[in-house]
């Protein structure tokens, strides 16, 4: 059965419709579902019904700043990865997107291949799996570390049984590494299971 990748959401705030057009053509062709906003004062209400894993956002508005808004936004939404936009950077302004947990800080006018990887660095950042073997990697990390945790194994008596290290069973559990067939079989063994249940339910 083959496993589905969930489209990451995306929404894209700025006042320059055209930048949105851009930027949502842009994106949609790698994948994401995207939604746009012109308007600021419409930021809180959409991502509170919206389930967005990004936002990027302006800093320059009419109405409210891109501060303003992340400000709203982390009072409701701690977690959420915004990407602040600006073709009008500044210390102070970068500061302050900081000091709000803004996870980049991107140009206007931007290069779209930095543009990708600043989006993919930020993806991989907040553990949302863009290709379908980082989404095997998560599921199968996942299933082991759970496996793990019911049978009440540290992950030092996990390297104790398997001959691996911690710190690669480490990398597994948290889908940094990818796993050998042979590392899979030493900890199915070790989780007293099949090697194929560490795969979840896919």
């Amino acid at each position: 059965m083959p496993i589905e990748v969930p489209a990451v959401r995306i929404l894209i705030v700025d006042d320059d419709r055209a930048i949105c057009d851009y930027m949502r053509t842009l994106l949609e062709k790698d994948g994401f579902a995207v939604q746009t906003l012109n308007d600021p004062t419409q930021v809180e209400e959409e991502i509170r019904r919206g389930n967005y894993h990004v936002v990027i956002l302006d800093l320059m508005m009419p109405k409210l700043d891109g501060i303003e808004v992340l400000t709203r936004i982390r009072a409701f939404d701690t977690d959420l990865a915004v990407i602040m936009f600006t073709a009008h950077p500044n210390l102070d302004s970068a500061i302050a997107s900081m000091k709000l947990e803004a996870v980049d800080y991107i140009r206007k006018p931007f290069n779209v291949d930095e543009f990708r990887e600043v989006i993919a660095r930020v993806m991989k950042r907040k553990g949302l799996a863009r290709t379908p073997e980082e989404q095997l990697h998560r599921i199968i990390g996942d299933t082991i570390r759970g496996m793990r945790k019911t049978r009440e194994l540290t992950l030092k008596q996990m390297s104790r049984r398997t001959g691996l290290s911690i710190s690669l069973l480490s990398q597994i559990e948290r889908a940094e590494s990818s796993p050998s067939i042979s590392s899979l079989y030493k900890i199915a063994v070790a989780l007293e299971t099949r090697i194929q249940d560490l795969f979840g339910d896919n």
